[in-house]
């Protein structure tokens, strides 16, 4: 494996769309997810990094059209190897999607893979577009919420909790299970 310490050129850039995935905790868990609910963010991007066997770049959108910055979280992102990208725009955009889609467009001159970690069909275009044979392209997030145009695209799908075990406890998920994943004592508990 190649250690990410060591810049070979070559690495997978993370894009993370906070609102969605934090959103989607949110009917996952039937209100506002806890700090501790939320994934732990460093596992990602280690998870990633193995999974890629290459360097990893956490881009994490935060949308800040209010001014202000959630500085203690700004901070931990940063502490976690993120770079945080506090984007703000007019009440009628959707800054958040529209820096990500900028980013997915401007890596398609960039000798890079790309993991999407959101649920949400605006990003299919720039998505389809980066599936050039290049570089390997992926989502990550839940896939009972998964953009059924995101998946028609075909491409790996990483669990946030199943297989890069994001987060501390067991959600509360109701999930088509493989049964060669299915564990009955998670049921007996």
């Amino acid at each position: 494996m190649t250690d990410p310490a060591v810049d070979t050129g070559r690495r997978t850039f993370v894009l993370v769309d906070g609102e969605n995935i934090d959103a989607t905790l949110g009917q996952i868990l039937g209100r506002r997810p806890a700090a501790e609910e939320r994934p732990r963010w460093e596992r990602v991007t280690d998870y990633l990094a193995q999974w890629s066997d290459q360097p990893v770049t956490g881009l994490f959108f935060l949308d800040a059209s209010n001014g202000h910055l959630p500085m203690s979280f700004v901070q931990a992102l940063i502490a976690m190897g993120y770079r945080p990208v506090p984007l703000s725009g007019a009440d009628d955009e959707k800054v958040v999607d529209i820096g990500i889609q900028r980013t997915l467009a401007a890596l398609r001159d960039h000798d890079a893979d790309v993991v999407l970690v959101s649920h949400d069909a605006d990003f299919v275009p720039q998505v389809r577009d980066l599936l050039d044979g290049r570089r390997r392209v992926a989502l990550a997030g839940f896939r009972e919420f998964m953009s059924g145009h995101l998946t028609a695209l075909g491409l790996p799908f990483l669990d946030l909790e199943h297989d890069v075990e994001s987060f501390r406890t067991m959600l509360p998920r109701v999930r088509v299970i493989p049964l060669t994943e299915f564990q009955p004592e998670e049921f007996l508990r």
